[in-house]
């Protein structure tokens, strides 16, 4: 993290005091005086694991819109007609929501 480089520079070679530091960077004058105390180069957060409602439709959601994807721009379906098509044949009336969802995060886009 760039902060914590930024805060030892600035105490350690310009000899700048805490309150400083802290006025400059927004961040409490203990939590400065702990990154100065502190071996670390970085904090480390414990990364959130947690089940996506995706989860159970993302293979059939990369599919429809993988093959979509391959379509001419003319062919190609909205997300309301891939809605429309799904509601036909009796899938989940969430699905909307969760192609939409689906689509902003871009899973399904390979790069």
């Amino acid at each position: 993290m760039a902060t914590l480089n930024v805060i030892r520079r600035w105490a350690l070679r310009e000899q700048m005091s805490i309150r400083e530091i802290s006025r400059r960077t927004g961040l409490a004058r203990n939590t400065v005086k702990k990154y100065l105390r502190s071996d670390e180069t970085e904090p480390t957060y414990a990364k959130r694991i947690s089940p996506s409602k995706l989860d159970p439709y993302a293979e059939k959601l990369a599919t429809w819109l993988g093959i979509e994807a391959t379509k001419s721009r003319k062919q190609r379906r909205n997300l309301k007609q891939i809605y429309t098509d799904s509601t036909q044949e009796g899938e989940d009336q969430e699905l909307i929501h969760i192609v939409s969802t689906f689509c902003s995060q871009r899973v399904w886009v390979k790069n």
